[in-house]
């Protein structure tokens, strides 16, 4: 049988290399697009492409995460966002010009594209365009015509439009927060959908996914008679409030949010506030919403990023009711625990588990936290002291018998109980510190975690030099277990993945990364991630990078991503220079970043022995001068760990079709291209 055109490209690819570039859709400036790129506006950007010999573009996810920049953030797995609809397009806006051309004079300028304002204008439109076509597209939906055929080929959208309708009708508040409709089933939700009183507006959303689908099915094939490959990425978690966690709850582990562990640039974790998968009830239907989302994927993709691929493996989770804004208190999971008959073998009796497993809180420590509280309050306060002192230790801890030692309360369940005391911030301090401050975290009953800083525990400096060995012993026993178990199902969750598309593979597996996670993408043939500025031996003395030539083949090397600063405010800002200056073997290198250094640097990356050597997009354009901003924070994507009008809404600084006409920039991006990587020999 012969290879479809998809086939064939990645099949050829999968036998080259190539150089690419990453750029979020709504950053490309095109030149029909209204303040904010357009699916049909990745066209015009692969002609540019084409022109500087990039053979990749990588987008950022495109599904409807309503009004939350954040692509990660999604409200569906399936449904497309509708701020990448080119309304011009449709053939029910014929008569909208006038409007569409107010839109674009209203936003085009923008150096970056407000995202809220910019969606809140084109939905308003679209029901306006939809109002008045109203009766030709209910037309479309009678069985057997255009439309009708369309939702019979994509059934998703019938929960997504009821959902979506639902949610509008509550304020777009999540649905846990609805008035009616938080609990449903599949038989309801049919229901709902067929309810004549509500078919006009699940319509509107049905008709609107049409359009997306058909625009975008439309530019991915046009890239693919390109040559172009593109590529997608695959969010590996769901929002709690989308409409796959309120349709599917059995798939979710609801009461858990997903996050990572504490790291050198988050001391207190991450904590995501998205819930972690059931694959047991997944594998239940061998994982059918999984296959469906890269069945979708595959429609516009030929390629796709697995983010977050150790969440498959194992993921760091806390308990959503007990934990505030941070996962310190997290656990990996799957994991084999301590368990109580652990204890007993190490001679640990009811009173020792409790010392390792609960805050055990010194009268004094109490005390001496209070002292803060007059150095906040001055003078006065040695009354209000005391009257926080008798407050903490009436509702907040228990002593233990006649010591002078304390526990926290049954009813103190997590730091949200604690913080919404309204307690003075150096006793809120104190009380969240020493929440924290235990050995281990008993999770469920008799089942026990390491907590991630548990050497630093009062517990644990307790322990005589024997106990502690013993303990360590039982701990090194535990994670060797427990990487078997995050082997097995790293192993299957993937293989799952690769066999429900022809897709090429890459993974995200930054963090903390297990010794089983490449062990597996080597063996399934899945692409790693090599962020520049991060692979190195981290083990060795002056933690020396890794030589371009000894980057895997099976690899995406890249100098930064959507969540780390741009390779410019990296050089300026935040790098060895003289370290990385003598790694690239040229130590001269400007202390200011300019076009010169870009290329330097850039050339020696686009000769690593990765199969893609793949550059965000305004890493490329400063191999001109003409596209440096005055500030280079100004330039990133996103600063995580910040809900701000800013990220999430990079735009290029000029239309497409102006940064065709720098020919330094072609030429530079060019000589990229030609770039031939260094490759060691075996």
């Amino acid at each position: 049988m012969a290879k479809t055109q998809k086939e064939q490209i990645v099949s050829e690819i999968s036998i080259g290399r190539l150089i690419g570039t990453v750029i979020p859709v709504g950053a490309l400036w095109g030149e029909q697009s209204i303040g904010v790129g357009e699916f049909p506006d990745l066209v015009e950007f692969a002609d540019l492409c084409v022109k500087m010999g990039v053979g990749l573009i990588q987008i950022l996810p495109v599904n409807d995460t309503g009004y939350e920049s954040s692509p990660y953030g999604s409200l569906t797995a399936f449904a497309l966002n509708p701020l990448y609809l080119r309304i011009g397009d449709l053939s029910e806006a014929s008569g909208f010009a006038d409007k569409l051309a107010a839109i674009k004079k209203k936003f085009n300028k923008e150096t970056r594209f407000p995202y809220y304002k910019i969606l809140r204008a084109k939905m308003d439109l679209l029901r306006e365009i939809y109002t008045a076509n109203e009766k030709s597209i209910s037309a479309r939906a009678k069985p057997g015509a255009s439309l009708a055929n369309w939702i019979d080929k994509n059934p998703w959208v019938k929960e997504y439009a009821v959902y979506r309708r639902l949610k509008e009708i509550n304020e777009e508040k999540s649905w846990k927060e609805w008035k009616t409709h938080q609990t449903v089933t599949p038989e309801d939700i049919q229901v709902l959908w067929k309810d004549q009183k509500h078919q006009k507006d699940h319509l509107f959303w049905a008709w609107l996914q049409e359009a997306l689908d058909i625009q975008f099915s439309n530019a991915a094939k046009t890239l693919n008679k390109m040559g172009i490959l593109l590529e997608g990425d695959i969010p590996i978690l769901m929002n709690e409030d989308s409409c796959d966690v309120w349709a599917h709850p059995e798939y979710f582990y609801p009461e858990l949010s997903a996050g990572a562990p504490p790291d050198m640039y988050n001391a207190n974790g991450q904590n995501w506030g998205f819930p972690t998968y059931n694959w047991i009830a997944q594998a239940k239907d061998d994982y059918s919403w999984w296959r469906l989302r890269l069945k979708i994927a595959e429609k516009y993709y030929n390629a796709y990023r697995i983010d977050h691929v150790l969440g498959f493996f194992r993921i760091w989770s806390s308990l959503r009711e007990n934990n505030f804004d941070n996962a310190i208190l997290g656990r990996y999971v799957p994991y084999t625990p301590v368990t109580k008959k652990d204890f007993d073998e190490l001679h640990f009796d009811e009173g020792r588990i409790r010392w390792v497993s609960q805050p055990h809180i010194p009268t004094v420590e109490v005390w001496d936290a209070l002292k803060e509280i007059k150095d906040e309050w001055g003078n006065q306060d040695i009354v209000a002291a005391a009257s926080v002192a008798e407050e903490i230790f009436s509702t907040v801890l228990e002593r233990i018998g006649n010591e002078e030692l304390w526990l926290f309360k049954k009813t103190i369940k997590g730091e949200k109980n604690i913080t919404n005391l309204g307690l003075p911030p150096a006793a809120a301090n104190f009380l969240l510190w020493a929440w924290r401050n235990r050995l281990f975290l008993e999770y469920e009953k008799g089942k026990f975690f390491p907590v991630w800083f548990f050497r630093e525990s009062r517990a644990y400096r307790s322990l005589s030099g024997d106990e502690r060995n013993a303990l360590e012993e039982l701990l090194q026993k535990r994670l060797e277990e427990s990487e078997k178990t995050w082997e097995t199902q790293g192993k299957k969750l993937l293989s799952v993945l690769l066999e429900s598309s022809k897709m090429l593979p890459c993974a995200e597996d930054l963090g903390a990364v297990p010794d089983c996670v490449p062990r597996i993408l080597v063996k399934l043939k899945i692409l790693g991630l090599r962020v520049i500025r991060w692979y190195r031996d981290w083990d060795k003395p002056d933690q020396p990078y890794y030589a371009f030539e000894d980057y895997p083949e099976l690899s995406v090397c890249t100098p930064a991503v959507h969540d780390s600063s741009t390779l410019r405010e990296w050089w300026d800002r935040e790098a060895d220079q003289d370290g990385f200056s003598a790694f690239i073997g040229v130590p001269s290198l400007p202390k200011v970043y300019n076009p010169g250094t870009a290329k330097i640097i850039l050339t020696k990356a686009a000769a690593a022995a990765s199969r893609f050597r793949v550059f965000q997009i305004q890493d490329l354009l400063h191999l001109s001068t003409k596209w440096y901003a005055e500030d280079p924070a100004s330039e990133r994507i996103n600063v995580p760990g910040n809900v701000t009008e800013f990220n999430w809404t990079y735009r290029l600084p000029a239309p497409i079709k102006e940064l065709g006409k720098d020919e330094i920039l072609i030429k530079s991006v060019q000589e990229l291209a030609a770039v031939t990587p260094k490759i060691k020999k075996k």
